[in-house]
């Protein structure tokens, strides 16, 4: 890299990148200013100078990933979009906060060109960078792993700007824990310690060494102090994120000190700059300071413009100097080439072919069939790789031939740094993100397997996976009061219905095995989030299970043999007993439809005349059995209908005896269809 000079074109640059902050935020009359002003020396430093990107394609392959964490200062990312060519315009910025507009008020993932993954949540986009860093490294040592260091066209850096806020939510934590413990040297986060939050200084509550913190979790730290009037010291920052490039045996965290807002004369340093317009006279007496006209608002000199867009000349060269290192890889290596075009094209073999069956008459649990499942399908889906939270053996979540995800400095047994099998350790907000952080780095099919009752920890990183439409697949295991002895802490109840209410992510709890292996290999079809809920307990495989039925998110498992009376709906380890009931309710001279409906979601996808070949609507007596509350099954039983469900927490004993408590026998379900049937024939 060049010799750093700081020209004053570059002074006005940073100074338009601070006016067009204020500027949007007091047109929309609501946003975030303070930290957009702050962070723009950082912002345009990286974009300008630090990161490799093209914004002529970008979604270029050998790009640096960018995360902006601290959401809320969208604008920061928003003008550097604008500045380097992105696609974004003056107007944009214009319509900041707005309905339609392409400058949303925190960053959306496939809304924006430019924009690597949603943030706002805070915390989020620090472990979503943590999942791009393990991704890379993954990626670089499974298609290229005799190429010399920052040689191969797969080696690119993730860049992280992280607030205050960001570092005091647990998730990042997490994350930066393991980020240590993983050597992620090709991972760099900008902490912007400002000491502003909503509430006024972070000292209220935030009095740690971050520093500190970090060194041990075995990161890399610079600290940059602010110049003494205030202003980020440019030529400290900028020596440190060479620097921070340059270190790859660890992540970096760069401590860079700002004043919120400056160079504002009274809002500077001021919480109330965090999130609120500053006012026409605050914005006017920052313009003068600044050296712009006050009376001239979203102002960007034509000198300017053409100063920073000429980032897309110095783009388009290191794409070029990078295609001619990728087309020497291709050459030298084809078969890594092929594997990557078929990953390119999200292309898939054919998954029918490599799936395990499993015999009818048999039993076995279906957290254990996903782990026959997922072995059978690794040899040939090197994309497929993830592990657990420190439960890989009760999630059945390892892929056995594969060695660990770890650096090669590990002293642990098996470290691979393109090992298969990731040890999350016991984070589970944490192993959320990173998974969708795998997912939106690309060629990746992530997985990550908890308790279901855990899924509660993780819960902000699935809502964001449903958001942005990864293909995370997030494996919940021991999915109710079967669980057993463990009590009530780790018996799920309300968590089914929960998860279900979240938009655009697919809830799967298959019955048997082979609704296990049907389940997943169409989550994976799918190419989006999906949770697959899987039993504790042995379940009985089952002969009537179908392929076909599972994919349409619910099908007829046992048509009646008498005229249709009543119809029970079941998902999981209850389709077994919904069966025996039928049979009951059979020699009783009923006709029982047995759906087994192990993805509402899928299910209302299918078109009515299907749907209602299912459940058929002039058949108004209908049970649904579900070892999970009972909240949305309504929806399906209708005002004739009865669920039996668990409303109320388990207790320390072993399956049977709960499951017999709270009515989940073939004898309650009939008893239950009886009362259902007779109410509807006298309505």
């Amino acid at each position: 890299m060049p010799e750093f000079t700081w020209t004053q074109l570059d002074e006005q640059a940073v100074a338009t990148a601070r006016a067009l902050a204020m500027d949007a935020v007091q047109k929309v009359g609501n946003g975030h200013p303070g930290t957009a002003m702050a962070l723009a020396p950082a912002a345009y430093l990286l974009f300008q100078r630090h990161m490799r990107h093209d914004p002529n394609d970008p979604k270029w392959m050998g790009r640096d990933r960018f995360v902006l964490s601290c959401g809320h200062s969208s604008l920061t990312l928003y003008t550097q979009l604008y500045f380097s060519g992105y696609g974004l315009s003056l107007d944009d910025l214009k319509a900041f906060r707005t309905q339609g507009s392409l400058t949303p008020g925190h960053p959306e993932y496939g809304h924006t060109t430019g924009v690597e993954t949603t943030t706002g949540p805070l915390g989020a986009g620090v472990a979503n960078a943590v999942g791009m860093a393990m991704s890379q490294r993954y990626w670089r040592q499974t298609l290229d792993s005799s190429a010399a260091p920052d040689t191969s066209p797969f080696d690119h850096h993730v860049w992280v700007i992280a607030s205050d806020g960001d570092l005091e939510e647990g998730v990042s934590a997490e994350a930066s824990s393991l980020a240590g413990t993983q050597a992620l040297g090709n991972l760099t986060v900008i902490y912007d310690a400002n000491r502003i939050s909503i509430e006024g200084d972070t000292h209220l509550a935030f009095t740690e060494d971050v520093a500190l913190r970090y060194r041990a979790y075995g990161w890399h730290t610079i600290d940059v102090p602010h110049l003494p009037d205030g202003n980020v010291d440019i030529t400290n920052l900028d020596a440190a994120m060479t620097q921070a490039r340059a270190h790859t045996t660890a992540p970096t965290l760069i401590v860079m000190h700002s004043v919120i807002a400056w160079p504002a004369p009274h809002a500077r340093g001021t919480s109330k700059s965090h999130g609120s317009a500053l006012g026409a006279d605050e914005v006017a007496a920052t313009k003068v300071l600044l050296g712009m006209d006050p009376d001239v608002t979203f102002h960007v000199s034509t000198q300017v413009l053409d100063h920073v867009r000429a980032v897309r000349n110095r783009g388009a060269a290191a794409h070029q100097q990078w295609l001619d290192s990728y087309t020497r890889w291709r050459e030298a290596c084809p078969d890594a080439a092929a594997l990557l075009d078929r990953l390119s094209a999200d292309d898939l073999p054919n998954l029918q072919d490599l799936l395990p069956t499993f015999d009818a008459g048999t039993a076995i649990a279906t957290r254990a069939a996903f782990g026959v499942v997922v072995n059978a399908l690794a040899p040939h889906l090197p994309e497929l790789w993830g592990g657990s939270s420190d439960l890989a053996e009760s999630n059945n979540t390892s892929i056995h031939s594969a060695n660990s995800f770890l650096p090669a400095s590990s002293d642990m047994p098996g470290a691979d740094p393109a090992g298969r099998v990731v040890h999350f350790g016991i984070r589970e907000h944490a192993m959320g993100g990173i998974i969708n952080g795998i997912a939106l780095d690309g060629l990746s099919r992530p997985f990550g397997g908890t308790f279901l009752v855990f899924s509660d920890y993780m819960r902000g990183a699935v809502r964001l996976a449903a958001l942005m439409g990864t293909r995370s697949s997030f494996i919940w295991t021991h999915d109710s009061i079967g669980l057993g002895e463990d009590g009530p802490t780790h018996q799920p109840v309300e968590h089914l219905w929960a998860l279900r209410g979240i938009p655009r992510f697919s809830v799967v709890r298959p019955a048997d095995a082979n609704e296990t292996a049907a389940a997943f290999a169409e989550i994976l079809r799918r190419n989006l989030p999906a949770g697959l809920i899987l039993s504790r307990q042995a379940l009985p495989v089952l002969a009537q299970a179908q392929a076909e039925g599972v994919a349409r998110g619910g099908y007829v498992i046992r048509a009646a043999t008498n005229p249709v009376t009543v119809v029970i709906i079941a998902t999981g380890s209850e389709v077994t007993l919904s069966l025996d009931a039928a049979e009951l309710l059979e020699a009783q001279g009923e006709g029982v439809q047995v759906v087994s409906m192990p993805c509402v979601e899928w299910f209302h996808e299918q078109p009515v005349t299907y749907r209602d070949s299912v459940l058929p609507p002039t058949v108004r007596a209908r049970v649904a059995v579900e070892a999970g509350g009972s909240l949305g099954w309504w929806r399906y039983v209708g005002d004739c209908g009865a669920v039996v469900a668990v409303d109320d927490f388990g207790a320390s004993t072993d399956a049977n005896t709960l499951f017999g408590q709270r009515g989940f026998t073939a004898d309650n379900v009939a008893e239950q269809a009886a009362k259902s049937i007779a109410k509807a024939r006298r309505i």
